[in-house]
């Protein structure tokens, strides 16, 4: 059996309740050797789609009973991949245009000719070989590329990866070592939902964010009356993790009170809630981070030695962008397409110039710097392509490059305001409270701001 006997040939469904036409057009494209089948009405073609697939359906617009709209639908509905091309009457133009709206690739008016058919169907077939080719290569490079939601193809990356992957399948305590922005709980996600644990909670603690007098009751919960406030009893997160995975971030901002209790549960996996008596058995994974050096911390009193070799079992560093950048344009498209979808804005790519810009930055905020600011370019994005312009943050003087958007613009001191917040927040690497303390303003109206930005960039697009 020769090679070509073996690829399948595109099957095309020819809907259309005009016998003349079923017949010249579907000998015109058996000629190019392509698979037809006839249905003469919209009940006979939607029939036919729910017993097989069909890679192209041409369907007429007009037809008594069940019309061309109703076949597009049942086609999208029962394989989004089939592409749909409607024919119809020179006075029926407005239906096709709304026919291309709810998911058809394109139309042809009556009388049409056999070259402009033919250049149509192929034209469409060949795009989605294309479409699919592509989506392919993308999940490819993705999962190479990838440890769950981190990406990076860079050697320290690829190594970061192959770490975490064999630590995944075991219980072993991580220390997640690394700058902020760098992805830390990301990855501890990663190792917890590949590992054994995985149908089991994910619990965060975000050890910073917590003050010393609560933090003791968050981790191992309180009973009711064991101080002001505590009006019933409370687990704590040590307790919520159960079978589970807990992720302690900034671990070196513990307090030794409660550095001295953490030691405990590490060693003898048993615990009491503040105010009470009962000795709690645990069964987690632990994972910690940090961005902080401990081995300084210790020397300065600040961190216990044998706190520290419990929790530095495996520790996996996760590198600055600064350190990677070769998987700076990796993780721009990435970002890209991402809150393309998400801001739903027609930018198609990052240009060359703004690329080599991102290249040159030296990233004080890490990846979480890189998405804030992909967003934002995005929402600045009039066009289809990020350019320089958009990356406001980047240039030497941002006030400088801020003015010449309020000019060349045109914007409302509302939206200067506006930008001027997403700017600031850029400089804060991401971080709200921090860009709350430097605009002197509370969160809900930097939460204002920000919205009020992406719906001004959605409006004018």
């Amino acid at each position: 059996m020769n090679q070509s006997s073996i690829i399948m040939k595109p099957t095309i469904l020819v809907v259309d309740d005009d016998a003349a036409f079923r017949a010249v057009t579907s000998a015109l494209l058996e000629d190019e050797g392509y698979g037809v089948t006839c249905a003469a009405d919209g009940n006979e073609a939607i029939a036919l789609l729910r017993e097989r697939h069909f890679d192209l359906v041409l369907s007429d617009l007009v037809m008594t009973e069940v019309s061309g709209l109703q076949v597009l639908e049942t086609a999208k509905t029962l394989s989004p991949r089939t592409i749909v091309i409607m024919v119809t009457g020179f006075a029926s133009v407005e239906s096709a245009v709304e026919a291309i709206k709810r998911g058809a690739e394109d139309y042809l008016t009556k009388p049409c000719g056999n070259a402009e058919l033919l250049l149509k169907v192929e034209r469409a077939l060949v795009q989605r070989q294309k479409d699919e080719e592509l989506a392919r290569l993308r999940d490819v490079v993705t999962q190479s590329h990838s440890f769950g939601n981190l990406i990076g193809k860079s050697p320290r990356m690829q190594q970061v990866f192959r770490l975490a992957q064999q630590v995944a399948g075991t219980d072993a305590t991580v220390l997640l070592l690394g700058e902020t922005g760098t992805g830390k709980e990301l990855l501890a996600r990663a190792i917890h939902f590949n590992s054994p644990r995985r149908h089991g909670p994910f619990v965060a603690v975000n050890c910073a964010a917590i003050a010393e007098t609560l933090l003791e009751s968050e981790l191992f919960g309180h009973e009711r009356g064991a101080f002001t406030g505590a009006i019933r009893q409370k687990p704590g997160r040590f307790e919520m993790a159960e079978k589970g995975t807990l992720f302690l971030d900034e671990i070196g901002d513990i307090p030794m009170a409660t550095q001295i209790k953490l030691l405990r549960v590490l060693q003898e996996r048993e615990f009491e809630r503040v105010g009470g008596n009962e000795t709690i058995r645990c069964d987690i994974r632990l994972i910690s981070a940090t961005n902080h050096n401990l081995e300084q911390a210790i020397q300065e009193k600040k961190f216990r030695e044998d706190l520290y070799y419990r929790l530095n079992v495996v520790p996996i560093r996760l590198p600055a962008l600064r350190e990677r950048p070769e998987d700076i344009p990796l993780l721009a498209r990435h970002f890209l397409q991402k809150y393309v979808q998400a801001l739903n804005k027609p930018v198609a790519k990052i240009s060359e110039a703004a690329l080599n810009l991102l290249l040159q930055h030296k990233w004080p905020g890490n990846v979480r710097e890189l998405e804030n600011l992909i967003e934002r370019a995005i929402v600045l994005c009039t066009g289809e392509v990020i350019d320089v312009e958009h990356l406001l943050m980047l240039q030497d003087r941002p006030e400088a490059d801020l003015l010449s958007q309020a000019r060349s613009r045109h914007l409302t001191e509302r939206q200067l305001t506006q930008l001027y917040a997403r700017i600031i927040l850029d400089v804060a690497a991401g971080n709200k409270k921090e860009a709350c303390r430097i605009l002197d303003i509370n969160f809900r109206t930097l939460q204002n701001r920000l919205e009020g930005l992406a719906a001004d960039a959605t409006n004018e697009s």
